[in-house]
């Protein structure tokens, strides 16, 4: 079969794109911006990429199209496959009826923590010899690609709560039908589809309906929006897990986190010592475990397991240290992500000082949504560099000056460089913010060090 699939570079549908390879298809796509690493891991599996959204390539040998939730009306391939009734679907329900169909589906949902928490759990699976499938919306370091169709008959999955498609407005999650869910956090986000957080705790509660009775649930017990979610109606048992939890939660911890005790009803079942860092993953790491044991793996494996976790690109992935300056690329797009990014990095810093710089590019960021939060969010950094995109609906030069810490407004990344470069010296921590390319900013800026040590 010839699939074609439209939206192929952005981290789910290159996914799925990379598991119907993997299947035996045939596989092409086609995207806007065609570039790595997305690019790289789909030709390297063999399939034909098309820049731009031309007609033409979808061509009399193509059997369906997989379109993708960016792609909307009006988009020409779009306009075409429907003109020339050829046969369409969704990324999530090409993934539920091919890939998910009776295998047991371990999924994560929640506003933060998807892709770590996913990672985790397939690589504590893959540490046990279970071979799990996954799609995973970046890529963990342990495995080097994003997705993978693995052995029967775990599957694991990050599990989105963003709409499905142009003609299917439910959330992607709610396609999986997991055995194994785990709901890690609930807050807004996605302005440009949710009205209000009951809009988004409706959705969660909708994945709550597909898990079966002899399922589990693994719940963030701190999270007063999932109690809502819950409450609502849960067919399925529930563990919670949270810092000081009624069933999982962490004991004993080092005080850079490299070593923490996990517990079980308030006793110590095994202990994690990792690379990783951060409170936040410590929750994803007790969720981790949690699903882990419900797919049978025991609790002392989990955490060896954990101990040769590598972590995922793009996820406080270190990319250089030049001259003790040392570089970061987070996903950080929230301001809770970004509190918890920075709240790691303290812990790692060992007293040198964080410098921040931020792109705000997700849609609910441009909508100005959380821009009350984000100064706020920012404010364990010792210096603030802020990039003022051109087509954002605000100034950022308003939060800035109401910043107790030093905050610079850029509209050009070249002129951010020079000012990090100026500021930054041996010790200092350099953590860069997006959720997209930021205009090559972390390779210039390691350049650019490079150059001045040189």
């Amino acid at each position: 079969m010839h699939i074609h699939i439209l939206g192929v570079c952005g981290t789910f549908m290159g996914g799925v794109a990379l598991l119907a390879r993997q299947a035996g298809h045939t596989v092409s796509g086609s995207d806007q911006n065609v570039y790595p690493p997305m690019s790289t891991q789909l030709e390297l599996a063999g399939i034909k990429l098309c820049e731009g959204y031309c007609p033409e390539d979808i061509t009399d040998q193509v059997d369906q199209v997989v379109i993708g939730n960016a792609m909307s009306r009006g988009n020409p391939m779009v306009e075409h496959v429907l003109n020339n009734n050829v046969p369409y679907t969704s990324g999530p329900q090409w993934l539920a009826e091919n890939v998910l169909s009776n295998r047991w589906v371990v999924a994560v949902a929640g506003t933060h923590g998807k892709t770590s928490t996913s990672s985790m759990i397939a690589w504590i699976l893959e540490y046990a010899g279970l071979s799990p499938g996954f799609l995973i919306g970046g890529v963990p370091a342990n495995f080097g690609l994003s997705a993978r169709y693995g052995e029967y008959p775990f599957f694991v999955v990050e599990a989105d709560e963003y709409d499905t498609a142009f003609f299917d407005k439910r959330s992607k999650f709610v396609h999986y039908q997991p055995r194994t869910c785990v709901l890690n956090n609930l807050e807004f986000d996605h302005a440009d589809i949710f009205d209000d957080v009951g809009a988004i705790k409706k959705q969660f509660h909708h994945l709550v309906r597909t898990v079966p009775g002899e399922g589990k649930l693994i719940v963030n017990g701190g999270d007063p929006n999932l109690d809502d979610v819950i409450e609502m109606g849960a067919w399925t048992p529930v563990e919670k897990f949270s810092v000081a939890g009624e069933h999982w939660s962490i004991g004993a911890c080092t005080d850079d986190g490299s070593t923490f005790e996990v517990c079980v009803d308030g006793k110590p079942a095994a202990q994690v010592s990792w690379r990783m860092h951060g409170g936040h993953n410590r929750l994803n790491a007790l969720a981790a475990i949690a699903a882990a044991r419900h797919a049978g793996v025991p609790i002392t494996q989990a955490c060896e397991a954990l101990g040769s976790f590598k972590g995922i690109k793009r996820r406080l992935e270190v990319l250089g240290d030049v001259g003790g300056v040392t570089v970061y690329d987070d996903f950080a797009h929230h301001p809770t992500a970004i509190v918890e990014t920075l709240a790691a990095v303290k812990e790692l810093s060992a007293g040198g000082r964080i410098l921040a710089v931020l792109e705000p590019r997700s849609n609910t960021m441009r909508m100005g949504v959380h821009k009350k939060r984000l100064l706020d969010s920012l404010q364990q950094a010792d210096e603030i560099y802020l990039y003022q995109p051109d087509d954002i609906g605000w100034n950022l030069k308003d939060l800035a000056r109401h910043s107790s810490v030093s905050a610079g407004v850029y509209e050009d990344v070249g002129d951010i460089i020079h000012d990090v470069i100026k500021q930054a010296r041996s010790g200092d921590h350099v953590v860069i913010m997006s959720n997209g390319g930021f205009k090559s900013i972390h390779t210039r800026l390691l350049q650019a060090l490079e150059k001045q040590a040189a």
